[in-house]
């Protein structure tokens, strides 16, 4: 099975790459990067073929592609990758607008290719576990979630409106979000945000506060900032309180470490636990080889999250909760 990767801006493309080359059967076919120096660098590290323009890339002969591009060009790489019938795994968030979101949903659906969203933290043990637990009704009726998605600012063109939607909300909301929605099959009907610039350098939104109201009653609140200091991980503060009422479950995701305090090196985290990302890119393929018609992560599941992180920012704006599905505008851009 032959994967191709289109650019190496996010930082994830190095641990997804590692994960194909990890795996038998698989090769990584290419790498496509409008960056040269970057892309020639990657290409040379793993081995593959450099692509300065993906659409070379896509005309190889591939099973599919992962996109880590910059957030406001996934709609670009994901249409045109399932208009040359690849199956596509994308970095999140899906999109920044839900505008771009349905069109790619949309793509892939017209051409029959798989649209899987990079959501890992599905494939941690510890939240994996607290799906079965919330499943079995052993918590009994869920009332409430305090989750928390934290590190450091990632700089870059994180920090850029125009490649990133946004800032920390942006960033950290959607992989929380998603397992909410996972562990409660429901969707979030209404979102209270403050958000604020308090930390960086850069006037981007570092910190934020969301309270959620699902659809099936259950109140939830997200502290998706990038308020960690230069020595925290850039990722790695991704925790989940749920309460039920027969009882309350803890998620840490990033325990699995060993924390290391050294006098030449300063604090680090030494992780020794699951590799979501590898589990995350061994669905991704095992879906294409098993002949799958709709990705473990949907398209829709990308869109979800989204639309709660852009609704988070039209609440900062307005001081008011906003009902998700309206129409509203971020940023003056459509949502």
């Amino acid at each position: 099975m032959k994967i191709g990767i289109i650019s190496f801006a996010h930082m994830h493309a190095y641990s997804y790459a590692k994960a194909l080359q990890r795996m038998e059967g698989v090769e990584l076919a290419g790498i496509a990067d409008d960056n040269r120096e970057r892309g020639e660098k990657y290409a040379a590290e793993f081995g593959t073929r450099f692509y300065a323009d993906y659409k070379q890339l896509l005309d190889e002969d591939l099973d599919g592609v992962i996109v880590t591009s910059e957030n406001a060009r996934h709609k670009e790489h994901v249409v045109a990758a399932a208009a040359a019938g690849r199956h596509v795994l994308c970095e999140k968030p899906i999109a920044t607008t839900v505008k771009d979101a349905k069109e790619m949903i949309d793509a892939c659906r017209r051409n029959n290719v798989l649209l899987q969203i990079a959501f890992p933290v599905r494939f941690n043990t510890s939240v994996i576990r607290a799906k079965e637990i919330v499943a079995s009704g052993s918590l009994g009726t869920i009332l409430a979630m305090r989750g928390t998605n934290r590190g450091q600012n990632p700089g870059g063109w994180f920090i850029d409106p125009d490649l990133a939607g946004g800032g920390a909300v942006m960033d950290h909301t959607v992989h929380v979000v998603d397992i909410m929605r996972w562990l409660t099959g429901s969707d979030v009907a209404e979102v209270y945000a403050e958000i604020d610039h308090r930390v960086s350098d850069t006037p981007i939104d570092d910190t934020g506060i969301l309270s959620m109201t699902f659809d099936n009653g259950v109140i939830a609140t997200l502290d998706c900032s990038w308020n960690r200091n230069r020595t925290y991980p850039t990722w790695g503060d991704v925790t989940l309180e749920i309460i039920g009422t027969e009882g309350t479950l803890s998620i840490d995701a990033f325990k699995q470490k060993i924390d290391v305090h050294s006098d030449d090196r300063g604090f680090q985290h030494a992780y020794w636990g699951d590799d979501m990302d590898a589990g995350l890119v061994r669905d991704f393929v095992l879906s294409i080889r098993d002949g799958k018609t709709e990705a473990s992560i949907t398209g829709e599941d990308g869109m979800r999250a989204l639309e709660v992180a852009l609704g988070a920012y039209e609440s900062a704006k307005r001081v008011d909760p906003v009902r998700l599905g309206a129409e509203f505008s971020v940023g003056g851009r459509p949502a």
